[in-house]
């Protein structure tokens, strides 16, 4: 696989320091720990966290969006909203700044595809389902182009693989603000306009401010060189897996309707489109979102009942 870029946190053994520490008070608010689990791959190291790994009938793994990392899934114990004893495997997507290496392939080649097969052997995983959010429904795409075969069905929340980062002035403004000027009081007013929609869709006091300090310091300590995700357009029609999309109608970054508009004209495999009304583009943190992919497993997972 070649590496096309190259990302890297300032001092990385500080700043690992800083990363232990945080999700320490996150166990710590959800009254759980995390699995560590560290993976050999074509990228180099590959983290991921685990929920309720042995011996389940069902497995969800999960790949985060860009400048997060998949424990934002967890704030306020939100996978619990899923409803079901699930195994849950939570990818440090590489290139993120999270404990997995830098080293990132072709953003528009299939390599992240390749990544994503190699990550489901090594964790030993033969059949599952995967959800991803924004960056990381871009990653389940490539996945179900590259190996269809192991994915009973995909779940994309306000996917980054659908349309162009929306250019309008309001989403250019809200996303450069933290960018330009890294305070907790800009991540916040971005938090608030793009990726939240209060009251209807926020987090805990407590949560919010574990959210705010993992922004800042992703902005202040990691050079991000990674590729952004960009609409696969026709290449979508080559996905071979049964899709499930879930939006928010507050999304600034990539605007609802859109991505509908697009994955019906290009997921030939596309099964379900829900719609959840003042939802920002963090979608992953909304209760109902997560209830919604709990009840679309169970229903994929019971039995049929074949008459003869």
């Amino acid at each position: 696989m070649q590496i096309k870029r190259q990302s890297h946190f300032k001092d990385e053994k500080q700043d690992f320091l800083f990363l232990n520490n945080w999700v320490s008070k996150l166990e710590k608010a959800n009254d759980r720990k995390f699995e560590r689990i560290e993976l050999a791959t074509a990228l180099g190291k590959t983290h991921v966290w685990g929920i309720n790994t042995k011996e389940n009938a069902e497995t969800l793994v999960i790949f985060p969006g860009a400048r997060t990392t998949s424990l934002f899934w967890d704030f306020d114990k939100g996978l619990d909203n899923i409803g079901l004893n699930l195994s849950i495997f939570m990818v440090e997507t590489n290139g993120l700044p999270n404990f997995s290496n830098g080293a990132t392939p072709d953003i528009k080649a299939l390599d992240y595809g390749h990544w994503a097969n190699e990550v489901l052997d090594k964790l030993n995983l033969k059949s599952v389902y995967v959800a991803g959010a924004s960056f990381g429904g871009l990653i389940c795409m490539k996945l179900g182009i590259t190996n269809p075969g192991k994915i009973k069905a995909a779940f994309l929340l306000n996917p980054g693989c659908l349309q162009p980062f929306s250019m309008k002035w309001s989403n250019l403004y809200y996303n450069l603000l933290p960018i330009i000027k890294p305070t907790d009081k800009n991540v916040l007013a971005f938090l608030n306009k793009a990726i939240f929609s209060k009251p209807n869709h926020q987090l805990s006091p407590q949560a919010e401010k574990l959210i705010i300090e993992y922004e800042v310091f992703a902005l202040t300590r990691y050079k991000d060189n990674t590729q952004k995700p960009y609409y696969m357009d026709k290449q979508l029609a080559d996905v071979k897996v049964d899709a499930y999309l879930l939006e928010g109608n507050k999304d600034l970054l990539f605007p609802y309707q859109k991505s509908i508009d697009n994955a019906n004209k290009n997921i030939k495999t596309l099964k379900d489109v829900k719609v959840f009304e003042n939802v920002g583009h963090g979608i992953e943190t909304y209760k109902e979102a997560m209830k919604y992919i709990g009840e679309t497993i169970k229903k994929l997972s019971e039995p049929t009942n074949n008459i003869v």
